[in-house]
């Protein structure tokens, strides 16, 4: 087990773990650098999450799906996602997520990527949702679900001041709206992953929680798989959906 892949994780799986929307109750044990055997152990609980470091470590020939380069392949995006074959990856979501109402990952055979982005944008029903019945609540969960970067202005004792770009609907499709200014948590009650948090720090975000501290390259990655995941929304249509758990 990686120690350093199993903290990395843990950055990005707090939050939802936290609204109770993915992964074992206690989510505070996830900011607990000290037990990382017990993040490993939580990790695979993560139903979602955990399908894709397993399909992303066997495309790789590696044998931890916490390894730390899994890890970040599936969160942020690297050299490992290239490897993919999105037929093969279509198959293992069909046995994994059989019971997975509405989105567009049935058909996604040519484009599927091991990202959370693809999870976010096509298992879940909510980007489908907003071809049929466009409405600020589908925007609001795919905005807050979706890794998105965005540069510190101020730290504080537990919060962030943080300048991003959410995403909104134009009447067609999701496309990246202008930049606002929101105030993240990078702590909770004195429990964190991150330390050296400055103002001008480039961070990765997750709901309503700094997950991380990037580099030009990560932020790049991030953005483009985005942008190439929204582009093929725009171009599958419109699906047959039904509101469904936002986790992961």
């Amino acid at each position: 087990m990686s120690v350093q892949g199993s903290l990395l994780f843990a950055r990005y799986a707090y939050p939802p773990n936290e609204l109770g929307y993915c992964g074992p109750d206690g989510a505070a044990a996830l900011l607990r650098a000290d037990a990382p055997d017990d993040i490993a152990g939580r990790a695979r609980h993560f139903d979602g999450a955990w399908a894709y470091l397993e399909f992303l470590a066997e495309t790789a020939g590696i044998d931890d799906p916490l390894d730390e380069a899994v890890v970040e392949a599936y969160w942020i995006g690297n050299d490992l996602l290239d490897e993919v074959n999105s037929a093969a990856l279509v198959t293992r979501l069909h046995d994994r997520f059989q019971g997975q109402l509405g989105g567009t990952w049935r058909g996604a055979v040519g484009r599927a990527a091991a990202h959370h982005s693809f999870q976010v944008f096509e298992v879940y029903p909510w980007a489908a949702m907003l071809q049929r019945r466009p409405g600020p609540v589908a925007v609001s969960v795919l905005d807050r679900c979706r890794i998105r970067t965005g540069v510190v202005l101020d730290v504080s004792s537990d919060t962030a001041t943080v300048r991003s770009n959410p995403l909104t609907w134009n009447g067609t499709a999701l496309v990246a709206g202008p930049a606002q200014d929101e105030t993240v948590r990078w702590s909770s009650n004195g429990l964190s992953l991150l330390a050296g948090l400055a103002p001008g720090n480039l961070v990765a975000l997750h709901w309503d929680w700094l997950c991380d501290i990037i580099t030009d390259r990560q932020r790049a990655r991030v953005d483009s798989l985005e942008a190439r995941q929204l582009s093929a929304l725009a171009s599958v249509g419109s699906a047959d959906t039904k509101p469904g758990d936002p986790a992961g």
